[in-house]
């Protein structure tokens, strides 16, 4: 059985607006966006943050491995959560797709993010140091995955997707020539 590539791999931190972003680029490719944390929840029939908070991180992260490797046999627009990078397995799983890593600045992360208590990863007491340091843990994983890196700080959604778009446009067409 031949396994479908997905047209795209979204990648980054918590925050970062992977899932509002994959929304709108799976409209634009007339697609479904598959959510690895939405699979969790509905696989364990609880939030990811309680997941996280029940089962510890080592727990979590082969949860969620395991369903990263089954969306990454679909196709549509894939969004993996903030950590997923982190595990090994994840990041070979990625070497044959198209990854785009959604990234912003620790101040958007923690201005987009205070208040929300579904994301216990990211409880602190000091929360820009926190994500600070949660960014700079995980920025060399996202740099190894990414084929693409997008910035959302003072960019518009409409505008990631039209980059996003002209990438993969770029990528087919390259793809199709050297084939």
């Amino acid at each position: 059985m031949q396994h479908l590539k997905p047209h795209v791999v979204l990648v980054g931190p918590p925050g970062a607006g992977k899932t509002t972003i994959g929304r709108r680029l799976a409209h634009t490719l007339n697609t479904v966006l598959i959510d690895t944390d939405h699979m969790i929840e509905e696989a364990t029939g609880k939030t990811c943050g309680a997941v996280f908070s029940e089962l510890g991180e080592p727990e979590f992260r082969r949860l969620e491995a395991e369903q990263v490797a089954v969306a990454l046999q679909q196709r549509g627009v894939i969004s993996l959560g903030g950590g997923a990078v982190l595990t090994e397995s994840n990041r070979n799983l990625l070497v044959d797709h198209p990854v785009v890593w959604i990234d912003m600045s620790a101040e958007e992360g923690v201005r987009r993010t205070q208040g929300d208590d579904s994301r216990p990863i990211l409880a602190a007491e000091d929360p820009l140091a926190h994500f600070t340091k949660l960014l700079a843990t995980r920025r060399p994983f996202y740099s190894q995955v990414a084929d693409l890196h997008v910035s959302t700080d003072k960019r518009t959604p409409q505008q990631l997707v039209a980059d996003i778009m002209a990438y993969l446009e770029t990528t087919a067409c390259s793809r199709t020539i050297g084939d």
